[in-house]
């Protein structure tokens, strides 16, 4: 199944991927009452079969199984931004990798607000990056306020960070450079 045709139907109910069955059910009734097309104000029959879908799939046992594999192995193509032969190199690189940090730890605080941190492990295998090329980045993000690291180890993100992600993600920003550094000016009279 190519990125585009998966559906995360954790994400369509807004439930975390660990969630118990009767939270999945609350949750499905919720929204099914909402998108079902006899509501004249919020009926969605397309969204309402999705989310038939989804419940009837993640309420069977073998069923989410079998999709919790998919799941798996779709969440780490989506969150892989560096491809092996073709990875940006300098500044984009560095750039891509900082939003690339706070854009799985925003993830993960918003789907499990209870555990929102993550290891350097998760991170790196999430992004695709061997550790080594995270030190840098991490070290920045820690310095800004942007990530802090918990007693336990693990990375998370602060408000201040979560407003960064939500500029650089939001569709009317140019994507600021404000990761960036200015090219270095000569101090040589020309």
């Amino acid at each position: 199944m190519s990125p585009s045709e998966f559906v995360d139907y954790y994400e369509l109910l807004q439930v975390s991927p660990n969630a118990e069955a009767d939270t999945i059910q609350r949750v499905f009734r919720l929204l099914a009452q909402r998108y079902h097309p006899d509501n004249k104000d919020t009926g969605n029959d397309q969204l309402f079969q999705q989310l038939l879908k989804a419940y009837q799939t993640l309420s069977d046992p073998a069923q989410r199984a079998a999709f919790d594999g998919q799941h798996r192995s779709q969440v780490k193509l989506n969150w892989q931004i560096f491809d092996k032969e073709d990875a940006p190199q300098g500044r984009e690189a560095e750039y891509r990798k900082r939003e690339g940090i706070l854009s799985v730890l925003y993830r993960k605080r918003q789907f499990t607000p209870n555990q929102p941190g993550m290891n350097l492990k998760e991170i790196e295998d999430l992004l695709g990056v061997p550790r080594e090329h995270l030190e840098f980045t991490i070290w920045y993000l820690k310095e800004r306020g942007e990530i802090r690291t918990a007693d336990n180890g693990r990375f998370g993100i602060t408000v201040k960070g979560v407003e960064r992600f939500e500029e650089l993600s939001s569709p009317e920003s140019e994507r600021p450079n404000l990761y960036m550094l200015p090219p270095a000016k000569s101090s040589r009279a020309v």
